[in-house]
């Protein structure tokens, strides 16, 4: 089992049940999946791009990412409908457990002049959104065999509709969140 995963069921847990006084174990704020999606916009110039962008985003998550296409043109942007420009990855269970575990005691440790994370990137109904600026701080990926920085964007959603409640359980995962 991972070990994000036992440390919520035997810890976490009834610590929020408690403090969120919840009547039943359904009722407690709990992770429902994580959302890695990359915008990989100069894929229209360089086809090769998008392929090294999904094998380094597989390598983060372990599990192989779904390509998005444009649903409207912009020409400005040179961009046509149908248009392969996105990358995204839906983590749910166990997978996700341990991808959390690795995002909070590998990753945002190197992350360079790091303060904590926003405690206001909540959405209002209890999700989080956070962005990184390169993929090199996973350890999966070997920064000298890097050809280009591809920043990402994270997405927890929670069971909850409370951002109090999801803070708090993120918190308690370990999210490190800067003080105010």
């Amino acid at each position: 089992m991972a070990r994000l995963l036992e440390r919520y069921k035997t810890q976490i847990s009834p610590t929020l049940r408690e403090e969120f006084s919840c009547s039943t174990l359904m009722a407690v704020p709990a992770l429902k999946k994580v959302v890695v999606s990359m915008g990989v916009g100069r894929a229209l110039a360089e086809k090769k791009r998008l392929e090294i962008a999904a094998a380094e985003l597989a390598l983060i998550t372990g599990q192989k990412p779904l390509v998005c296409k444009a649903t409207k043109s912009v020409a400005s942007f040179k961009l046509r409908e149908g248009n392969e420009i996105g990358l995204k990855v839906t983590l749910r269970g166990r997978r996700m457990f341990e991808f959390v575990d690795r995002l909070i005691n590998a990753a945002i440790p190197r992350m360079r002049d790091f303060r904590g994370l926003n405690p206001k990137s909540f959405d209002g109904r209890g999700n989080y959104n956070m962005g990184l600026t390169e993929q090199t701080v996973f350890p999966e990926i070997d920064a000298a065999k890097t050809e280009f920085q591809q920043g990402m964007n994270i997405t927890f959603v929670t069971t909850t509709e409370s951002d109090e409640q999801a803070r708090r359980l993120l918190r308690l995962l370990g999210m490190p969140f800067r003080t105010e």
